[in-house]
């Protein structure tokens, strides 16, 4: 493009060279003529005034010194030269004058002007002025080599500006096209940068917001798939512990294992659907779209959990502090939250682990805290990826303070040793009686 650029300036400047050039050496041309044939006219009055009434019976005519290159001649009625210098008989030129008017014109490759000579309105004679055409055309060649010179230096000028202005046009739009062969490659950081050039800089501008666009897209996709994975992963296990664990036991409840299986499938549909709920949710809280009793979710949560860390000796309990068990908060958001909770607990602390729900100020707190401490930096520890303890890492505080604030709420750091976290969430009106 920069090629392009600078051979389009070019063809530019040419083409107005030689519109103003053509017309200019035409113009040098008739000028240089203009001005000989007016020094030749000088020369021929200069001579014509010497010429006195004798001359017409004869006397001679005392002219002054030729300039170089100039013949000056006197011719008498006759045509003949008296004289000067000049062609012995007057040529088409100087017969013209003898009707009394300055005459010009070409001889053999001379100038020509002849002024009449009078005395008492009566022409006696022609006073006549020539030069050679070739000195004349030596000033116009060396002219039209200057005017020449001009116009190279010129076109030479216009090159060395196109080329800058090539390269101030075509290098954002260079660097714009390798932030986007960049952004292809998979480097989703790559961003054009600005320019003197407003049209250009709003294409870098709309590439940018398009890019960041793109880069939140793969962001959300990237985050729906670890929070999908992390979600459902606690939940099949469970269910297939459960089933694993009734298959093996000869003595097994199987109604009751196939009762638990289904409580598990059940859950893990409600979590598919949070998890879905929450990729497809716009940033900024959302209306929840169910709501129970704080102690009915606190309830099915224990549940699904006292075996589990039952199973590893650690004890596991729930209180609800009077007052807030009729609150109605969302609950799939709460029971998700607090089983990354809980498994969190379960992995990463150590001891007991108390679940508190109270009431605090219109809202509905849940405390969850473990033995254990924190050893990673707190103001770390929701990121997603961050080292929740000695071992491992992971998105699951991460997801579980997203769907906290997808729902209106907050989940916080309360104090790493003992950990403790606080999910705090609003309370739900109680949907209308039906009818």
């Amino acid at each position: 493009m920069r090629k392009r650029v600078v051979r389009v300036a070019v063809v530019a400047v040419l083409v107005a060279l030689v519109l103003l050039a053509t017309p200019l050496a035409v113009g040098i041309q008739k000028s240089f003529f203009a001005d000989e044939r007016g020094e030749l006219e000088r020369i021929a009055l200069a001579a014509a005034v010497r010429v006195d009434p004798k001359f017409a019976v004869g006397d001679h005519v005392e002219l002054p010194a030729p300039e170089r290159g100039v013949r000056v001649g006197v011719y008498d009625l006759s045509g003949h030269l008296r004289d000067g210098s000049g062609p012995m008989a007057a040529d088409a030129v100087t017969r013209r004058a003898l009707a009394g008017v300055v005459a010009r014109g070409h001889g053999d490759h001379e100038l020509v002007v002849a002024v009449p000579a009078s005395t008492e309105e009566q022409v006696i004679g022609v006073a006549r002025a020539s030069t050679g055409t070739q000195g004349v055309w030596h000033r116009v060649i060396l002219a039209w080599l200057a005017l020449a010179g001009t116009a190279l230096v010129a076109l030479a000028t216009g090159v060395l500006v196109a080329r800058r202005q090539a390269r101030t046009l075509t290098a954002p739009l260079e660097a714009l096209s390798t932030t986007a062969e960049a952004v292809a490659g998979g480097d989703m950081t790559a961003r054009a940068k600005g320019s003197e050039i407003a049209e250009i800089d709003q294409v870098a501008r709309t590439q940018n917001t398009m890019v960041d666009h793109l880069t939140r897209l793969l962001e959300h996709e990237r985050h729906f798939s670890s929070n999908a994975s992390h979600q459902l992963r606690t939940s099949l296990a469970g269910l297939h512990l459960g089933l694993e664990a009734a298959a093996e036991g000869p003595g097994a409840d199987l109604r009751a294992a196939v009762e638990e299986a289904l409580t598990q499938a059940r859950h893990l549909q409600r979590t598919v659907d949070e998890v879905l709920r929450l990729a497809r949710a716009a940033p900024g809280p959302h209306v929840p779209t169910t709501s129970r009793p704080a102690s009915d979710v606190v309830d099915g949560v224990e549940r699904r959990w006292h075996g589990t860390f039952a199973a590893e000796g650690r004890r596991l309990g729930f209180g609800v502090e009077p007052g807030s068990e009729g609150l109605r908060i969302p609950d799939r958001t709460a029971e998700q939250v607090l089983d990354v909770l809980l498994d969190n607990a379960r992995r990463h602390g150590r001891g007991a682990v108390e679940v508190t729900v109270r009431e605090m100020s219109g809202a509905v707190a849940v405390d969850v805290t473990d033995e254990g401490s924190l050893a990673l930096d707190p103001r770390t520890v929701f990121e997603r990826g961050a080292t929740t303890s000695r071992s491992g890492g992971g998105i699951g505080l991460t997801l579980a303070r997203e769907m906290a604030e997808a729902a209106g709420g907050r989940l916080t750091l309360v104090r790493a040793a003992p950990t403790t976290f606080t999910l705090l969430l609003p309370t739900v009106e109680p949907p209308p009686p039906p009818g």
